[in-house]
């Protein structure tokens, strides 16, 4: 090869390399994106279509909600590549039984911050609008369950039935109890209020006693302890269980290992701990599919109980073939 050959092809391969080293450049200074995918995941139980919906995250100071020392929390969390505050995120579960759209919690709306409030956006990404659902029941009343109900008086979900056990609807919705209540604890009442109220002018809420089939396919099962009346919701379809625990557990790192440590929300401390024990050692026995409120997006799992302590085993992923 000649020496001008050999120079014209090295220039060649010059400008090859430097079109794409500027091309890589270009890639790597894209903006990044910043936000996740659509939160919504979905299976079958039986025959119904279960859709898990995200309300996004919030950080929680589960270090001082815990009942416990604060330095065995942290130890705790930081054994699963944790730590506090805990970014904790916050289902609902939406039901298709073939006949009736139902909807287990709402999220927190706004009562929450920016951080929440993505229950309706997630929604319609996993394919639903707001006014095709039925029913809608309730775990318990605290804001990040009952918050997405209505926006300033106006209901969210127009053509629903609201539903929950009539000790919490008798709890939350008193003026009473509110009036009685600490300066601290009158905003989890006024936001119980604020969404539920609406419904109840509007001749929309019907109350339940506990232990109670209220759609073909779903039973009330009573877990009172976190809230007066907090109920667990049995999901049942061609001899599948799933059990939507609500708010029996908050922090996997803790409360597994710990069935027996608590939280500052519960009402009643003592009684929370006992449904929490009682709930997962059913769940376990009878390898039911679990959906918790607060467990890390989709919430969805099975039990498996050693002595005192429980093992969490994360839903398989599925295209649902």
């Amino acid at each position: 090869m000649s020496i001008r050959k050999f120079k014209n092809v090295a220039l060649i391969f010059s400008l090859a390399s430097s079109m794409m080293l500027g091309s890589a450049t270009a890639m790597a200074a894209a903006p990044m994106v910043k936000t996740p995918a659509p939160g919504y995941f979905r299976l079958m139980v039986g025959a119904f279509e279960v859709t898990a919906v995200s309300d996004g995250t919030v950080d929680l100071p589960v270090e001082k909600l815990l009942v416990e020392p604060e330095d065995k929390t942290t130890a705790a969390l930081s054994k699963s590549f944790l730590k506090a505050p805990l970014e904790t995120s916050v289902n609902a579960f939406l039901i298709n039984t073939g006949t009736k759209l139902v909807l287990i919690d709402t999220g927190a709306g706004s009562l929450f911050g920016p951080a929440l409030g993505k229950f309706v956006s997630n929604l319609k990404a996993a394919g639903y609008e707001p006014a095709q659902i039925d029913d809608i029941f309730i775990t318990h009343m605290h804001g990040d369950h009952v918050g997405g109900l209505a926006t300033d008086g106006k209901l969210n979900f127009p053509n629903a039935t609201i539903h929950a056990d009539q000790r919490e609807a008798a709890f939350w919705l008193s003026k009473a109890n509110l009036e009685k209540a600490s300066e601290d604890k009158k905003g989890m009442y006024q936001g119980a209020m604020s969404s539920m109220n609406p419904y109840v002018a509007a001749k929309k809420f019907v109350p339940f006693k506990a232990n109670a089939e209220v759609v073909p396919g779903v039973k009330t099962y009573a877990s009172y302890g976190h809230t007066e009346g907090h109920t667990v919701y049995v999901v049942e379809s061609e001899g599948q269980k799933l059990l939507l625990i609500g708010d029996l557990i908050h922090v996997a790192a803790v409360q597994f290992d710990h069935p027996e440590v608590t939280i500052a929300f519960d009402t009643n401390q003592q009684e929370a701990a006992k449904a929490r024990d009682k709930v997962f050692t059913e769940a376990a026995q009878q390898g039911a599919l679990v959906g918790a409120s607060h467990l890390q997006f989709p919430g969805l799992g099975h039990l498996k109980k050693t002595d005192n302590a429980y093992q969490w085993i994360p839903v398989n992923y599925t295209q649902m073939h």
